[in-house]
């Protein structure tokens, strides 16, 4: 994904209203025709629309002013003035809108279907025609337009996937995405091969199953070390973890308790969701003995060892992934 970003900084701001006109009736025959000034038309609103074929936040880095139309005036004979266009900002699903100095959340547009509209355009003053009365025949005055609203606003973005690859650099997590789906996440024998987030795609009993690729945690990623604390948000929405042990690490025997900790240091509800534990790399040699080594540290749970180039465990991880989410 070229280009990738998961924050941006907006200024949105939505549109003045049209000052109502100042305008008397003029026809022949009609020397001393009424007010007949015409409303101002209301300034453009700030809108966000969740599109589902977007997965970054990088068009809006070229962008960071979102500005609507002002309403245009009001006329004579009563002629209303034009509403100012909208702005529509298109984010992807997952997508946080945050106050950018305080970072409060202002709405999670997770799972908005329908547009939503952030700032309201300001409302078009009357015209002298409003102001008429038997007293007061010949008002020389109109409503100014209301102003509109002006906000700073923080965008993040969180991917929305089903079960997220959780694992360190070169665990082989990139290589389980491509096999189960059509994604094509670069593979590469050295660490952080993965340098954004990748999503991908595959059904089992007719049910779609979303994975999310992150890139490699390494120790202190909850406290930012790596690109760990980046990217970790991108599996709080995520129902299930998937742990993924390159067996041939030197710490594969730690690396289950070394991950879950630093996901629990990030947010305790992440060791809380539903896993499953998947032993990497199995074609190479010496992996059975270090497999059993490891399920018997891990308390004889079921570890499933996989192997992209052969296809072992493969069937069995899809099945896992089915079960986890229903």
């Amino acid at each position: 994904m070229i280009g990738f970003s998961d924050e941006a900084v907006v200024v949105a701001v939505s549109g003045n209203g049209g000052s109502g006109a100042v305008s008397f009736r003029r026809e022949k025959y009609v020397p001393r025709g009424g007010p007949d000034g015409g409303d101002g038309g209301k300034g453009g609103s700030v809108i966000f629309v969740v599109k589902h074929n977007l997965r970054t936040l990088a068009h809006l880095r070229n962008q960071p002013t979102c500005r609507a139309e002002n309403g245009q005036p009001g006329q004579g004979r009563r002629r209303h003035g034009r509403d100012g266009n909208d702005v529509t900002i298109e984010v992807p699903p997952g997508t946080l809108v945050r106050e950018e100095r305080t970072r409060e959340l202002i709405v999670d547009l997770a799972d908005r279907s329908e547009p939503w509209v952030f700032l309201e355009g300001g409302k078009g003053g009357k015209g002298n025609w409003h102001f008429r009365s038997s007293t007061r025949q010949a008002p020389r005055y109109a409503q100014g337009g209301l102003p509109g609203e002006e906000r700073r606003i923080l965008l993040e973005l969180r991917i929305i996937a089903d079960i997220g690859f959780v694992g360190f650099p070169n665990a082989g997590k990139s290589s389980l995405l491509n096999y189960l789906t059509n994604a094509h996440a670069k593979v590469a024998g050295y660490p952080f091969t993965t340098k954004i987030p990748h999503l991908g795609v595959f059904s089992r009993y007719e049910r779609v199953i979303t994975l999310a690729d992150i890139p490699g945690i390494i120790e202190g990623a909850s406290s930012g070390a790596g690109l760990g604390l980046t990217f970790l948000k991108h599996i709080t929405r995520t129902s299930g973890i998937a742990y993924l042990i390159d067996v041939h690490d030197d710490r594969y025997l730690d690396a289950y308790d070394l991950l879950r900790h630093e996901l629990g240091s990030y947010s305790s509800e992440l060791t809380g969701k539903p896993e499953v534990i998947i032993a990497t790399k199995m074609d190479l040699p010496q992996s059975e003995e270090r497999l059993e080594q490891l399920a018997s540290r891990l308390d004889d749970r079921q570890v499933i060892p996989i192997s992209v180039f052969s296809g072992r465990g493969i069937d069995e991880v899809r099945e896992a992934f089915f079960h986890l989410l229903s």
